[in-house]
Parts: C-alpha cells; structure tokens; sequence
C-alpha cells in the first residue's frame, strides 16, 4: 500500500464520515498518539513558547505527546455512537480527556446528522488534530493553530456528501455551545465559556487535484475580566495534495473579536515536500500578522522517515522571529507586562530555536 493512501485511511478512520459507517452490533476501535520531545533555543530569561508555554530552554515530552482512542459501534444499521478519549499534558500534570461522544444517524448514503460533543471544524485539519500521523509535522503550524484554543463542542451538525465523477463536495453546518473551557493567558489557565456556536464548511476533493476546502464559525465568547459576549469569528481556507510523491499544505485563516479588545489576527501557512522512498524532506514558511502588535514569521525544516506502515519518525527544527514589538506565539506572564508598564521599558523583541523530535503512530 502507498503511502498516500496509507494516510488517507487513517484519516477516514479517526476522522468519523459517512462512508464508514457501521452495521448494527459492528464496532471498529482505533489508537493513535504522539510521543515526542521538544527544545527552545535562542531565547533568554527562560521564556517559553507555545499554546501552553509548554516548550522551553528544556527538553519535555509534554508540547508533543499524547495517546487517544476512538471507538464506534454500530447501534443499529442507521444509528452509530462514536467516542474518542485523548491523554496530554495540561501544563504539569497529566490528564485524559473525552474529546468526543456523539450519536450518528445516516440518513442516506449522502446525508448524516449527528448530535453529541462534536469537535469544533475550525481548521483544515479539525477532524484529525490530535492524530500526528495524518500530517507532515510534528507540530502543526503554531501560527496558525494556536489561535482557537478550543477543540470541541456540545451540539449538533450534518454532513451531506454529494459525489462527483472527479471527486466529492462535502457540506457541513452545526451549532452548540462549550462551557468552562480551558484557555491559556498571561501565564494562567482560565475558564472561558463560547455560546451560540455556530459555523460551517465546504469541502471539494478531487481525485487527482487535492482537496480545497473553506470554513467559517462564529461564538460568543465570555471570559471574565475581558469579553463578556463579544462575538468572535474565525474564517479558515486550506488546500492539501498528496500524490504519493508531492506533498504540499496551505492554509490561511482570520480571527476577528469584535469590540477591539483582542487583536484581529491573520495568519497562514505554505508547505511543500517530497517523498524518496521512506523519506519525506519538507519545508514550511508560516506567518502571524496581529493589529497593532506586530508579525511572527517562521520557517521550518523537517525531514520523515517511514520506520513501518502505521509508524513515523519526525525531526524539525524551527526559527522563529518577531518584529515590531510582537510576541507572537511567545509566553509572557502578567508580572512581565506589568514590570514592562512601570518602567516603560520597550516591547521586547522575540526569537528562538526549536528542535522538536519523535514518532507518530496509529493502529
């Protein structure tokens, strides 16, 4: 088996859609996970970097790794109930978390609903976020993927498949709400509650084109201190293609609060690579744009190695660098932008190093 095709049934496999769906007392079980380690050099007073500020001037598993499994199970020829438990780091200690858990009916053969906790289609890579080895990082693009901390939601949506004789067009659309959810800022974890989530997407792959697809969601989001109801929205359009040996992923997306009391962020993505037998060599340039608070630009250099069919070993390395007072996705706690307040000491200029290593798995 190719390894595009490889990829592609995990990705169908962890990444529920309507093609597999299950007869009455089927079940099909998958694991998935990422064990890995990661380094920040180049930056100074032991600043840390990330969505959790979980990468630093140490090496730590805790960025990176993390074990889940997804069961489905047919409850009737129509009705599945699918569930997904993720274990990662949430700072310094371990936990496991139930990521998804929903009731799907098929309809037909084009049309599903489903209703449950959902994962929140935001990115080009939702429905696969925590399964490394459907993409070609190690980590996804921090400029990028750091910017909707949430992944999932209570609710309901539909997925119509309609094919085509060169492919498929995919249309999904649901609403919800997530409350008490955790969020990264200044330093702290925080609840912060999103209500009235609403959004959609439209998906065209192609067989020999790749896959192109746009999403929009829109929420209230509530957070104490900050917003309280302010609608936030976050637009998103990617393009894949994978021929077995040309690999390239793009994607660029715009989050917008409204009442100005969060920056508007642009940010995107370009990768390309090339596979020579078990090797996969790519390079990624990935930009952050955040109004009045400057740009975070990055180029990252990985190279893949097939060790077996369901198994792959990763390496990058990362440069990171900012300008016009930015911080991008660097961690700066509270005491910092107070102690910077007082003194009227400049914004500071963020750069940095990262190494990042591991393996990708699913079986």
């Amino acid at each position: 088996m190719t390894a595009i095709r490889l990829i592609g049934a995990a990705a169908l496999c962890l990444a529920t859609v309507p093609a597999f769906a299950l007869d009455q007392g089927e079940y099909r079980f998958n694991a998935f996970g990422t064990l890995g380690l990661t380094y920040l050099g180049g930056e100074e007073d032991g600043r840390s970097y990330g969505i959790q500020g979980q990468t630093t001037d140490s090496w730590r598993g805790d960025q990176l790794s993390k074990l889940g499994g997804q069961v489905q199970y047919g409850l009737t020829d129509q009705f599945d109930l699918t569930a997904q438990v993720i274990a990662r780091a949430e700072q310094n200690s371990w936990e496991a978390a139930l990521e998804w858990l929903y009731l799907s009916f098929q309809a037909n053969d084009r049309l599903v609903l489903r209703a449950g906790r959902l994962r929140s289609p935001v990115f080009m890579y939702s429905e696969t976020l925590d399964v490394g080895f459907t993409y070609p990082w190690i980590r996804l693009p921090d400029e990028v993927y750091h910017s909707v901390q949430i992944s999932n939601y209570e609710g309901a949506d539909f997925i119509y498949t309609l094919p085509l004789t060169y492919g498929s067009v995919s249309f999904q659309g649901g609403g919800g709400q997530a409350r008490n959810r955790d969020y990264f800022f200044l330093g702290e974890m925080v609840d912060v509650d999103y209500r009235k989530i609403a959004g959609g997407s439209v998906q065209l792959a192609t067989n020999e084109f790749g896959t192109l697809r746009l999403s929009y969601s829109e929420t209230d989001v509530h957070l104490k201190g900050l917003l309280d109801g302010e609608k936030g929205k976050f637009t998103s359009l990617g393009y894949q293609y994978d021929n077995g040996s040309w690999v390239t992923a793009n994607e660029v997306t715009r989050l917008v609060v409204e009442g100005g009391s969060v920056a508007t962020k642009d940010a995107f993505y370009l990768m390309g690579g090339r596979r020579f037998g078990n090797f996969l060599p790519h390079v990624t340039y990935a930009q952050l744009d955040e109004e009045n608070a400057g740009r975070q630009s990055s180029w990252t250099y990985g190279l893949n190695y097939s060790l077996m069919p369901n198994l792959t070993l990763k390496g990058e390395y990362k440069r990171v660098d900012t300008k016009q007072g930015g911080e991008g996705v660097f961690i700066r706690t509270f005491p910092e932008y107070v102690r910077d307040a007082v003194t009227g000491s400049p914004a500071p200029t963020f750069d940095g190093d990262i190494i990042s290593l591991g393996f990708d798995f699913v079986f």
